[in-house]
């Protein structure tokens, strides 16, 4: 009988123990749940799985081409894309060679010689045109896509059409597409997507993500770090008079977190973001507020209006929103009046 009085408190002490220690598990857990919560983390949005071409397998190394009249423009071609300025811009010696209005390279926004997967990659971009351009309003060549970052990203003026640098150019974006489908698309054209805050850019975030992550790189006024070659930007300015003028797609907001996001800081790719969508879309809005070059003409830019990029930062508009509202945001408005006005979808 005592035995049993025994075996019975003894259970009643372990029922208790066991109610007393996960009373106290549950308040540990709660108490780190609202701890952080308080921390106010960024939440890296999950990105949506890519299934890569096998195109991005193959070498693109244009300096291995066997000795050829072919392979030698193609290979200036790469030369002309790796550094610009040395050969169409302020760092030529022959001022008739003089196209780019800046030290930029082709190679600073279409990274690694323009096969990496959303950093605007050119594989298979030969085979993509002639195609429609809302810039424009019109179907254009490939040629005339060139001369639309020269004019914009390179803050420059267009290149003749039968200049060797020209047809070098299109000689190695030829050959990079050589793998390409018959229609030249990939996965991983353009940039990762990006869910857009329904709010306006936080200037001052923006500018702390900056400093923090990105002038480690570009510098803390954004001036850039210039290559150890001696030519052209290891790492390109990203505001002030040797960056993309004001006409460039780059000053999009959208388009440039977009970019952002699956590339930056350095080292970062498509499938492993560093920054969330909201970070990406605050640091673009800082960067874009800052000074750069004007661009001419800029209000010939879309005839059709109703095609323009929402976040286009100069007039005229196909609706009544601010410009400021186009510079900085909230976009999701301005987006929904041309779903709702034109039926037109539009994500930049």
């Amino acid at each position: 009988m005592k035995d049993l009085k025994m075996t019975t408190l003894q259970l009643a002490c372990k029922n208790q123990m066991r109610r007393l220690v996960f009373s106290i598990g549950l308040v540990l857990s709660l108490t780190l749940f609202v701890f952080s919560a308080c921390l106010d983390e960024p939440k890296i949005e999950p990105v949506q799985e890519v299934f890569l071409d096998e195109v991005y397998t193959y070498n693109y190394d244009a300096q291995l081409l066997n000795a050829s009249p072919k392979n030698e423009l193609i290979q200036f071609g790469f030369e002309v894309f790796q550094n610009t300025s040395k050969y169409i811009g302020p760092e030529n010696t022959e001022e008739a060679n003089m196209y780019a209005g800046n030290n930029l390279s082709c190679n600073n926004c279409h990274l690694a010689s323009g096969t990496k997967p959303f950093a605007a990659p050119l594989i298979g971009i030969s085979k993509r045109f002639p195609q429609y351009r809302g810039r424009e309003n019109k179907i254009g060549s490939l040629e005339e896509r060139v001369n639309g970052c020269m004019e914009r990203s390179m803050n420059g003026k267009a290149l003749p059409v039968n200049s060797k640098a020209m047809q070098g150019l299109l000689a190695y974006m030829e050959w990079l597409s050589r793998y390409s489908p018959a229609d030249g698309k990939i996965a991983g054209q353009g940039f990762v997507s990006l869910i857009i805050p329904d709010r306006a850019i936080d200037y001052d975030k923006g500018q702390l993500i900056f400093n923090s992550k990105c002038s480690v790189c570009h510098g803390i006024g954004g001036k850039g770090v210039k290559s150890p070659e001696g030519t052209g930007y290891e790492y390109p300015p990203l505001w002030g008079n040797d960056s993309y003028n004001n006409g460039a797609g780059m000053t999009r907001v959208i388009t440039a977190a977009r970019f952002i996001k699956g590339n930056m800081p350095f080292g970062t790719t498509y499938n492993n973001p560093v920054l969330s969508d909201e970070e990406a879309y605050d640091v673009a809005g800082f960067i874009n507020q800052q000074q750069r070059p004007i661009k001419k003409n800029r209000e010939k830019d879309f005839p059709d209006l109703r095609k323009k990029p929402v976040s286009t930062p100069y007039p005229p508009y196909a609706d009544t929103f601010s410009i400021q509202q186009h510079q900085v945001g909230p976009f999701p408005p301005i987006i929904k009046y041309y779903q709702n006005e034109y039926n037109i979808v539009k994500s930049k």
